[in-house]
């Protein structure tokens, strides 16, 4: 009889148990428990609502100078002084350096010598003609009476006497006319004297050599004694004096990308981020070549950055945030709440009455948080769901919950 009743035991706690077993689902695969009879699923949504979007591209380049000349000689000599090293700020017309030219001295000193002597030469040319001029008055009076006597009394004066007067009177004429174009051949020598002495004090001022622009000294290539040679000419192999960077303002050429050519204008303003310097700069847009590259598919773009303090050096690298596009006051949602799964875009909206909404949206403009909604029927200030949309069907009733992780713009 014990035995009878044991057993009747075990068989009514074993009923008890499997009539239990529906109530629960689990599974070693992460399977949620089902929710108690009644009981809505919580979601997370965020609001819909009006912001500025804008996107654009972060492109790196290196800082170059906005100028950089190697400063050379225009004229061959010795530098007899260097006034700047590297890393000396200067400024436009400063001097720099100065050179050692004797045989130019000896050429300016020839060339007034030779003004001196056109000079003499003219004086003596000026009175050659004043004695052209006094011979050509005596033989053409002369001429004048023996002619004058021959008309007036026929057969007195021989014809003969009458002719070597009149050639008398032509030839010192002729003689007026040498003298006058030596005095003029005399000032053209003066004048190409004066010029020839004008060119070499020209080249003289250059043995004195300046800052073209204000800026820094970043390379020296010539101490004091060395030879410089004329740099006339780009393919000459002469030493420089001086590298000068005008690193006031500097540039930075981006490569932009083909796709975003179209939305690159002039002035538009940037942010410079600069690793090395944990800092943000400010910079523009202020040029580009407006041209792509058939090679890279890119347009070299430069934005120049202030530098007044020299904070930035050239060869730094840089970020550019450059904005491509940018719209005002539009509707948008976080873009974790916009599923695209099937080739639709669409978000799921919840009601003031708790039911589920599948709402199909064409989207616009989208930034690293929210994308911008251009047509569906999504209003301000909707709720929209951000977290697991997973088995979620349209008009199921949910518990919203705020994310504090999404808040309106």
């Amino acid at each position: 009889m014990k035995n009878l009743v044991r057993n009747s035991r075990t068989i009514a706690i074993s009923a008890a148990a499997v009539s239990l077993l529906p109530l629960t689902s689990c599974s070693r695969g992460g399977a949620t428990t089902a929710l108690p009879p009644g009981e809505l699923r919580t979601v997370a949504v965020a609001k819909a609502g009006r912001a500025d979007l804008s996107s654009g591209l972060v492109l790196t380049a290196e800082f170059e100078p906005f100028e950089e000349v190697d400063v050379m000689a225009k004229v061959s000599g010795y530098i007899r002084e260097i006034k700047v090293d590297i890393g000396d700020r200067v400024r436009e017309g400063q001097l720099l350096a100065t050179l050692e030219i004797p045989e130019m001295q000896d050429d300016l000193a020839r060339a007034s010598a030779a003004i001196e002597e056109a000079g003499a030469e003219l004086a003596t040319a000026r009175d050659d003609v004043q004695r052209a001029e006094s011979a050509h008055d005596l033989a053409h009076l002369s001429y004048s009476r023996i002619l004058n006597v021959s008309k007036r009394e026929p057969g007195l004066v021989p014809q003969q006497e009458v002719d070597e007067g009149h050639s008398r009177d032509l030839v010192s004429e002729a003689q007026v006319s040498a003298a006058k174009s030596h005095v003029a051949a005399c000032q053209q020598r003066i004048r190409v004297a004066q010029a020839e002495q004008s060119r070499l004090k020209t080249l003289l001022q250059y043995a004195t050599i300046t800052a073209p622009f204000t800026g820094v000294i970043t390379k020296r290539y010539a101490n004091t004694g060395s030879l410089i040679q004329a740099g006339t000419s780009s393919q000459t192999q002469a030493m420089p004096v001086v590298r000068l960077s005008r690193n006031g303002l500097l540039r930075l050429a981006l490569p932009v990308p083909e796709s975003a050519v179209p939305l690159v204008r002039l002035g538009e303003p940037v942010e410079v981020k600069v690793g090395a310097l944990h800092r943000s700069f400010p910079g523009r847009v202020a040029r580009f070549a407006d041209k792509v590259d058939a090679s890279t598919r890119t347009m070299k773009t430069e934005v120049d950055v202030p530098n007044s303090n020299l904070e930035l050096v050239a060869g730094m690298y840089a970020e550019v945030d450059l904005m491509t596009e940018q719209r005002k006051h539009v509707l948008s949602v976080p873009v974790e709440a916009v599923d695209s799964s099937g080739g639709v875009s669409r978000v799921f909206t919840v009601t003031p009455s708790g039911a589920i909404d599948i709402v199909p949206v064409v989207l616009g403009l989208e930034n690293a948080q929210r994308i911008e909604i251009r047509s569906g029927h999504l209003a301000d200030g909707d709720s929209v769901i951000v977290g697991s949309r997973a088995g979620l069907k349209q008009g199921e009733r949910v518990q919203p919950v705020l994310s504090a992780e999404f808040t309106r713009p």
